[in-house]
């Protein structure tokens, strides 16, 4: 099992050359790849802010991205919540420190470029 935060899903989706090749076989290799219902928020709200360029809305994307690559698609409950509330301030980004912590309640490594992942104890693949 392996979760992808928002980076990562957007360049499994359309440049898979900014992931390395020991990230992209886990990927393959995963009983299950998750990533978290935050990244549907995040690619929203970049699409909306003109950050972000798609072929279709961002519902029907990321709808087609989940079903073409056979995600599963974690949901935020409480604990998650909770735990991205109280993380140290290492991570700032509102939307990271959700997938951090998703990642630290389940116990999942992420795949994910940013540095600042790793400090707090997860296990990362780029």
């Amino acid at each position: 099992m392996i979760l992808l935060d928002t980076c990562a899903l957007l360049w499994l989706s359309h440049r898979q050359e900014n992931i390395s090749p020991a990230a992209l076989k886990r990927i393959d290799e995963a009983a299950v790849v998750y990533v978290s219902a935050i990244t549907g928020f995040e690619v929203g709200l970049k699409y909306r802010m003109g950050k972000l360029s798609l072929p279709v809305p961002p519902k029907s994307w990321f709808e087609q991205i989940i079903e073409h690559h056979d995600l599963s698609v974690i949901n935020l409950d409480l604990d998650i919540s909770i735990n991205a509330a109280e993380l140290p301030f290492i991570h700032k980004d509102p939307c990271d420190r959700f997938i951090i912590a998703t990642a630290m309640s389940l116990n999942l490594p992420v795949v994910t470029a940013d540095s600042n992942f790793p400090k707090y104890g997860i296990d990362v693949f780029i």
